[in-house]
């Protein structure tokens, strides 16, 4: 899975062409045999459209279904926008108005798209100030989620019980012990990028030959990690769902190096103005959201091969959101 985590480098201008090209089409209207739970019917959405969206991977797919589903179930007509290509294909989408409102993370929207280098610690604050910002864009955020989708390190429970390894600080303890056993599996450009590895390395004054940095494919880290034999520690998102199927433990970014990715529902403001009600109908759902939660999600999707749709209800019904 990848989003637009620490990706600066995208061009704006492939990243949209894609957007356009691929996901705005004339979307689907949503249909669904749910019932209210928990979420009631709301007056002022009855019979109006509302169109939802998403970026492409997994884990958004996820989640715009579960709003599209939560504000069909709370009356309104939803159009299903999801899978744009491209971060920047939704958010231009979601500033011209041709969607109404998507799922952003917090360093997304700093980073990326605000122009800021360095992030916020502190998750609340992240959020308060990138809401406040992006005012001027004409854009409302809700209440982010717990759920933080950022990069972090992770290896198998038998060498992280090994080594006693539970922080990244644990792992500059040991490359002063032990040079040799401190080895990653990394993507060939988070090895490059100076807020990629070697930013870590150098936060957290972890000093490792450069043999023992192994550069390959997402997909190949997590199962070469699992191993727990070519590297012992893997370069992961947190809340992939092959951290979970293929039991890794994720080590604390316990001086915060990473930015705060806390996922939201971002708003078209002339939409939340018309319908603030919304707000009310993902509250309860948005706080549920948690990092452990989300990999659950993605798991089903990209482990055990379920449409993003039947994951996204289920997870509703379970929680009583919906019937």
């Amino acid at each position: 899975m990848a989003h637009a985590v620490l990706r600066a480098s995208l061009s704006v201008v492939l990243a949209f062409a894609l957007g356009s090209a691929c996901g705005l089409q004339s979307g689907l209207p949503l249909t669904t045999d749910a019932e209210p739970g928990s979420i009631r019917k709301e007056p002022t959405l009855d019979g109006k459209t509302l169109t939802v969206s998403s970026k492409e991977f997994s884990e958004q797919l996820v989640l715009g279904e579960i709003a599209g589903l939560a504000l069909k179930v709370a009356g309104a007509n939803v159009i299903d926008k999801t899978n744009i290509k491209g971060s920047i294909g939704a958010r231009e989408a979601l500033k011209k108005g041709s969607v109404d409102l998507y799922w952003e993370y917090t360093g997304t929207a700093w980073i990326n798209y605000l122009g800021h280098t360095t992030p916020i610690t502190d998750p609340q604050q992240q959020w308060e100030a990138v809401a406040r910002q992006d005012l001027s864009n004409h854009i409302v955020w809700l209440p982010p989620a717990p759920l933080n989708n950022t990069y972090a390190f992770a290896g198998t429970q038998a060498n992280m019980r090994r080594y006693a390894l539970n922080t990244l600080s644990d792992v500059a303890v040991l490359a002063k012990r032990d040079n040799g056993a401190v080895t990653f599996c990394v993507e060939n450009e988070f090895a490059a990028r100076g807020d990629g590895l070697g930013g870590v390395l150098a936060a957290y004054g972890i000093k490792v030959p450069d043999g023992n940095i192994r550069k390959m494919q997402s997909g190949l880290i997590y199962t070469e990690t699992a191993k727990g034999s070519t590297c012992l520690l893997g370069e992961v998102f947190t809340t992939d769902g092959r951290i979970q199927a293929m039991n890794l433990k994720v080590l604390e970014d316990d001086k915060h190096f990473f930015p705060n990715y806390n996922a939201a529902v971002t708003i078209n403001e002339k939409t939340y103005k018309k319908y603030p009600v919304i707000k009310d109908v993902m509250a309860p759902i948005t706080a549920k959201l948690t990092t452990d939660v989300m990999r659950s999600l993605n798991a089903e999707v990209d482990v055990a091969g379920r449409e993003p749709r039947d994951v996204a209800e289920a997870w509703l019904k379970q929680e009583g959101f919906i019937t």
